[in-house]
């Protein structure tokens, strides 16, 4: 297994993980919070997404799925196009009213293709890149790529636990 193989293997098991949580949902339960401040299944899933879009586009060079597909547009969100919902407060959550699961799925495929697309031609060497000089050390790529994995996962498994909640 190369380093390219390993990071494909991590975001194919967010991929899922996105699928169970959503698939088949309707949309009240896409918006549903399971408390008066709690993130729903959409806010989740929403975010996660952009925020992949938004560091692999970054380190990648490339233009961000969210913008360069009109997956802005096609959402609606009352956020301008470069929020990706970090910092944002219960009334931002609220607004993110996502109710058609193939809307978030089809963005969350997207941005996972542009991905994988983007990391087949990753080597070992790479990772050691310096992509991020605001941080004291300096991020690497291999930093930024298991940040990201790290927090779509844990985002993932957040709107599956909410997603059993709201069934049970």
């Amino acid at each position: 297994m190369n380093v390219a193989d390993l990071v494909v293997d991590g975001f194919g098991r967010i991929r899922e993980v996105v699928h169970q949580a959503v698939d088949g949902l309707s949309g009240d339960l896409l918006v549903a919070r399971p408390g008066p401040d709690a993130n729903s299944i959409s806010w989740l899933v929403w975010h996660l997404a952009r925020v992949q879009d938004d560091h692999v586009a970054g380190v990648a060079g490339t233009e961000q799925i969210w913008t360069g597909q009109d997956w802005h547009r096609r959402f609606g969100l009352p956020f301008p196009p470069a929020d990706i919902g970090y910092g944002h407060r219960s009334e931002d959550v609220a607004a993110v009213r996502i109710t058609e699961p193939d809307l978030l799925t089809g963005y969350y495929d997207a941005v996972h293709e542009h991905t994988l697309g983007w990391i087949a031609g990753l080597s070992g060497s790479d990772l050691g890149r310096v992509v991020d000089e605001h941080w004291d050390p300096p991020v690497t790529l291999g930093v930024r790529l298991v940040s990201v994995l790290a927090d779509d996962l844990q985002h993932a498994g957040q709107a599956a636990y909410v997603r059993g909640l709201l069934e049970d």
